[in-house]
């Protein structure tokens, strides 16, 4: 499948796969420093393309195949990102699909469009995780934050550390989600895996909390942070189809 781009003057082009078909779209929204190449993203592509239903996959700004610098992305820059493939594509229905901090995305398209948002679907979801990251930050890293503008992270899936700077960390707080109570505009469904380190399963019960409305956790034993299990991804593309009319 060939990569477009969407071109915006003083932004990053960014990559975008579209495959045609019957709506509601579902839109998968990666997590920090994932592609839309990884393997959630192209078995659910898959999956779709063969029940002839719509779907859409992107890079945010920094990742992937969209242009730009990773460093020098935020919270609301790929928010943008995001808003701009969808509006593009302009569906009438679709399904929203976030993994880890695609999560946090989704549920903030979730909230700009409303009316055209028939389901979302959390793998990990990890809205504010920014504040969750700095409160784990050691007094040294806080220290280190201060002095130098950011602090790099350890990642238990790469050997290469992430990159938190204070710049990302203080744009962020203007996104959160989980500072007050929200309405579900419509049903909300949450995986997490039981042995998830990276966002634990007291998140998911946290955004449950939070949110008033059609809204579920399914827990699933020995899953890990990125859920892509063969069993795993088949719950995935089951809730997909739960949520479609397809």
């Amino acid at each position: 499948m060939s990569v477009s781009y969407i071109q915006r003057e003083g932004h990053p082009d960014i990559a975008y796969v579209y495959s045609d078909g019957v709506e509601p779209l579902v839109v998968f929204c990666g997590g920090y420093r994932s592609d839309m190449a990884g393997k959630k993203a192209t078995y659910l592509e898959a999956q779709c393309k063969a029940r002839g239903q719509a779907y859409l996959r992107f890079d945010y700004g920094g990742h992937g195949e969209s242009g730009g610098k990773f460093e020098e992305g935020t919270i609301g820059s790929w928010r943008d990102d995001m808003l701009a493939v969808f509006e593009h594509i302009n569906p009438d229905r679709a399904i929203l699909v976030g993994s880890s901090m695609g999560g946090w995305m989704a549920l903030m398209l979730m909230h700009s469009y409303p009316e055209k948002v028939k389901g979302f679907i959390g793998i990990a979801p990890a809205p504010d995780f920014t504040e969750d990251m700095f409160q784990r930050l050691s007094a040294e890293q806080k220290e280190a934050l201060a002095r130098d503008g950011f602090v790099k992270v350890p990642n238990e899936y790469s050997d290469e550390p992430y990159h938190y700077s204070m710049m990302f960390y203080d744009e962020s707080k203007q996104h959160y989600l989980l500072d007050e109570k929200r309405i579900a505009p419509c049903p909300m469904r949450i995986l997490q895996g039981l042995d998830d380190i990276v966002v634990l399963p007291e998140h998911a019960e946290r955004i449950k909390a939070q949110y008033e409305g059609d809204v579920s956790i399914t827990l699933v034993e020995g899953g890990d942070h990125s859920l892509s299990r063969p069993k795993d991804l088949e719950l995935i593309d089951a809730e997909v189809r739960a949520l479609s009319d397809v």
